[in-house]
């Protein structure tokens, strides 16, 4: 029901040239549509994804974590926090996450299409400077979509990956409602939005803590968005 109208939101939302966020925690979409949620499997793979980092002291903090469980998640980094904290970018790839473009400095607010267009590929020139083979996988701040945006991912060759289940992390909710907001609702195939890059007092290590045993012990299987993608039904 929620897929649907969010679905029918966004097409409206594009046919007018308005900015749109769909609601999170909806069915995923088909292969073939522009903008990816999750992607149903019967493996039981999901994916972790953070967004806004590196951050001098919650990515390092993260990636100890996901280290410990042998868990590997794709990172969607900020270019100018990539631009100050290289050493984690590096630690990152060398620990074999994926790292995706969420432009190079977050704006939310409306962007002239050239504007746009250089924050996408300022972040990818940034990412650019470590990485082997350049991103192919987009976040726009906020999971903000319009036009502009998809048309620039398309000139780009970018695939939009949103999500479709929302921790709110970054409002600082307590750990028990981001591990509660995880367990209730996840399935195999979802995408899981956290975020690296909050400034402080950051719920998101503790909760993850918590998280990846649970899963883990549920039967789930960490993946990376692109390993997701690539899988057939």
């Amino acid at each position: 029901m929620r897929s649907g109208i969010c679905q029918r939101l966004l097409s409206l939302c594009l046919a007018v040239g308005v900015m749109c966020s769909c609601p999170m925690s909806v069915a995923g979409i088909e292969e073939n549509e522009a903008i990816v949620y999750q992607r149903k499997n019967d493996r039981l793979d999901i994916a972790l994804t953070f967004d806004d980092g590196p951050h001098e002291r919650y990515t390092e903090e993260i990636l100890d974590i996901l280290a410990e469980y042998g868990v590997r998640a794709t990172f969607f980094v900020i270019g100018e926090n990539a631009d100050r904290y290289p050493a984690l970018l590096e630690r990152q790839l060398s620990e074999g996450h994926e790292i995706g473009n969420h432009t190079q400095t977050h704006p939310l607010r409306n962007l002239t299409r050239e504007q746009m267009e250089q924050e996408i590929t300022a972040c990818e020139t940034t990412i650019g400077e470590w990485v082997d083979k350049r991103p192919l996988l987009f976040r726009p701040p906020g999971g903000i979509i319009s036009q502009t945006v998809m048309a620039l991912a398309e000139d780009h060759r970018y695939r939009v990956i949103l999500w479709s289940i929302d921790t709110r992390d970054w409002a600082h909710p307590p750990v028990a409602q981001i591990t509660k907001t995880v367990l209730d609702q996840v399935s195999a195939g979802d995408i899981i939005l956290m975020h690296d890059g909050i400034k402080t007092d950051s719920p998101t290590p503790d909760a993850l803590r918590i998280l990846i045993p649970a899963l883990l012990a549920r039967g789930y299987h960490f993946v990376t968005v692109s390993e997701l993608l690539a899988e057939e039904g």
